[in-house]
């Protein structure tokens, strides 16, 4: 764990700004220091030696004028470090849910889920002490303490020589324990994601538990995490104040020695009253910053093991990206791709049409690769305006493959062009409704469902849409739990299609995919959807559905049958 890591810089432009100001305000806080040091042990060497009202008036002034300013500065470092890492924070976040969105349920799904929700909420709140705490403290490190030891060595040299000898003890001791602090919080942050992680499935399933009753034998397992969190918890907080007190010993210590230098020297007479108290008050401020930097480090430590693991999201996918990129590369330069093990074909698609496939969507030698395998290889169609497409084939023939991605969660090899218009993964995709196999419901009414992302709901689209997806026996007023918690699995299915059917009306999508829609439907629901779906179709849209049912290839104007073909 780096104590400043220069992929923050890279990823967070406000990391940038804070910096520089922090830069600003530290030299300037050093500066009154300095002054603030100088002036007090003036105004005591003048009350000493009996100088007149007036000179120790004057003295005295500018040193209450020095005090207000510095902690004006300390103000002003405060907000901004409050400010760069509120900034930081809203930056790292909308980048990683940038990534996830690019990437898709794809690649969320060979995550922890649970894991990623607490690193972008609890885990990056952490770094508000990192930056209201740590990083001043390290910029001060860098800036005060070599400035203050020059004014030492300038005024003092005894002294100065004393604090350079005696001060790299103290980042000694820091390395020491910092060491003991990663592994004891790296232990703590995992303890936290597993009692999220398990908290979450344990929501998840509490219904299939309590069925087969076995939802009370959770309990113990529940309370075993929580009371390893607690205990790795209480262990990080022994080693943070077991290591301040070190350090704080070690400080002190350090200026002992240099108080004990200028008390024998004041007493033979060899060092004047006022260099003598100028260079011991300045000795605290210059081992200060360097003490504060080990003690804050631990207050910091949650915020750097989330922002570690934020970077290492962000770096996968631009790695993905330049692999990508160098692939295209050598495919480009005539490189041969490896042989598939496993490919699909499609049915023959009508040839032959010319100005008839205009506005239409079409996949040209789509090959799709997932590490060694191929699902989905030099796969070519077309999908017309008008016309409801069913996608038939078996398991692992990569239907859900293909449709990752038409929207754009995966890479691929080819082209998929929609009125002639290439598009290609990652990119928005405003012309697309979707509905998966997962309603992917959420608390709040049914018309809220329907009208997911949208400033304002469509009463009257939300009942068009409820009727074309045989759902209009629900109330769109009525109010869901948690993930669609109070519907039957079949009212879930039908909500998720009427939700595509929704967006592709108020927001004019060209293209509506629905996979598996009516897998949990009974057969006159089943029918009530494929009625909806030929309206649907019947006013200019590209209708595409992935399923298995026989109702669907049926009443399907064109069928796309991909197959599982081994390669030799």
């Amino acid at each position: 764990m780096r104590p400043f890591d220069p992929r923050l810089l890279r990823y967070a432009s406000a990391a940038r700004w804070f910096l520089s100001v922090g830069a600003l305000l530290g030299l300037a806080q050093t500066v009154i220091v300095i002054a603030f040091s100088w002036l007090l042990s003036q105004s005591i060497t003048l009350a000493v030696t009996g100088a007149s009202q007036t000179d120790l008036a004057s003295t005295t002034a500018a040193l209450a004028g020095v005090v207000v300013v510095r902690a004006a500065l300390v103000w002003l470092l405060e907000v901004a470090a409050t400010r760069g890492a509120a900034q930081v924070k809203s930056q790292l976040r909308r980048q990683v849910l940038e990534r996830v969105s690019e990437r898709g349920p794809d690649w969320l799904s060979i995550r922890a889920s649970a894991g990623v929700s607490t690193l972008v909420t609890q885990g990056l709140d952490a770094l508000d002490n990192y930056f209201a705490r740590y990083l001043p403290q390290l910029l001060l490190a860098g800036i005060s303490t070599p400035l203050l030891i020059l004014v030492m060595l300038w005024q003092d040299l005894p002294s100065g020589i004393t604090v350079i000898v005696v001060l790299p003890f103290i980042p000694v001791f820091m390395v020491l324990i910092g060491q003991a602090t990663q592994s004891v919080q790296r232990r703590q942050w995992e303890s936290l994601q597993r009692l999220s992680t398990g908290f979450l499935d344990l929501v998840g399933g509490l219904g299939t538990l309590k069925i087969y009753g076995r939802d009370r034998r959770q309990f113990a397992r529940v309370r075993t995490i929580t009371e390893d969190y607690r205990a790795r918890t209480m262990k990080v907080l022994r080693v943070s104040f077991l290591s301040g007190f070190v350090l704080e010993l070690v400080a002190s210590l350090s200026v002992a020695l240099v108080a004990v230098s200028i008390g024998l020297r004041l007493v033979d007479g060899s060092l004047a009253l006022g260099v003598g108290l100028f260079v011991l008050l300045l000795a605290p401020e210059a081992f200060l910053p360097v003490r504060q930097v080990g003690a804050q480090f631990h207050a910091a430590a949650d915020g750097l093991a989330a922002a570690e693991e934020v970077f290492a999201i962000l770096d996968e996918t631009e790695t993905e990206t330049e692999t990508e990129t160098e692939t295209e590369t050598e495919t480009a330069t005539g490189a041969a791709p490896a042989e598939p093990r496993a490919a699909s074909t499609p049915a023959a698609a009508p040839a032959g049409r010319g100005h008839a496939d205009a506005g239409a969507l079409r996949f040209e030698h789509v090959s799709i690769r997932r590490g060694t395998d191929a699902p989905v290889h030099d796969f070519s169609a077309v999908f017309r305006p008008g016309e409801l497409t069913v996608v038939v084939g078996p398991s692992g023939a990569g239907k859900s493959t293909l449709v990752a991605a038409l929207q754009g969660f995966i890479p691929f090899d080819g082209r998929i062009l929609l009125n002639g218009v290439e598009q290609t993964p990652g990119t928005p995709r405003p012309w697309l409704a979707w509905a998966g196999q997962r309603p992917g419901l959420f608390q709040g009414t049914i018309a809220d469902n329907l009208a997911l992302g949208d400033a304002s709901v469509d009463r009257g689209t939300v009942t068009r849409s409820l009727e074309c997806a045989g759902a209009d026996d629900l109330d769109p007023a009525t109010m869901l739990g948690v993930a669609g918690e109070g519907l039957s699995g079949g009212q879930a299915q039908r909500v998720a299609a009427a939700r595509a059917l929704y967006r592709a009306e108020t927001h004019d999508c060209a293209v509506v995919v629905l996979d598996e829609p009516s897998s949990a439907l009974d057969e006159a629901a089943e029918g009530t959807l494929v009625a909806g779906l030929h309206r649907l179709a019947t006013r200019g849209r590209i209708v595409i559905v992935v399923s298995h049912r026989p109702a669907l290839r049926d009443a399907a104007d064109q069928i796309v049958a991909l197959s599982e073909v081994a390669h030799v």
